[in-house]
């Protein structure tokens, strides 16, 4: 078996603003993805006057704001986090069903890196 070239980037935060965007509801979920987020910013040596939080009531609003940041033009990525639970009302429809769609749409319009879970 021959050998094979590899080639990988280094994954560095350092020289990088990033915000995200993370939902107030279904916090006791968000909050650890939040926590995450904010320990794998550091760990790669993202700085944390480069490092913007902004909390939104719900998913609902998670587009509007992660549009609007990427538009700034003063980050490089933006990350939204946030968590839908199916239940008895139809809120999961209603929300889960087009914002991450919503989202994608925000991140090809903007030229902005999303990941969608």
């Amino acid at each position: 078996m021959s050998a094979t070239d590899l080639i990988e980037g280094e994954v560095s935060a350092r020289g990088r603003r990033v915000a995200i965007v993370a939902a107030r509801f279904n916090d006791f979920i968000v909050a650890s993805l939040l926590k995450g987020a904010r320990a794998a910013w550091h760990e790669r040596g993202g700085g944390a006057q480069d490092l913007t939080v902004v909390r939104v009531p719900g998913a609902f609003e998670l587009p509007v704001v992660v549009r609007r940041l990427a538009a700034s033009g003063r980050y490089d990525a933006v990350v939204a986090l946030g968590c839908v639970i199916r239940g008895d009302t139809p809120h999961f429809e209603y929300g889960a069903g087009n914002k991450g769609g919503e989202a994608m749409e925000s991140a090809l319009e903007m030229a902005a890196v999303m990941a969608r879970l």
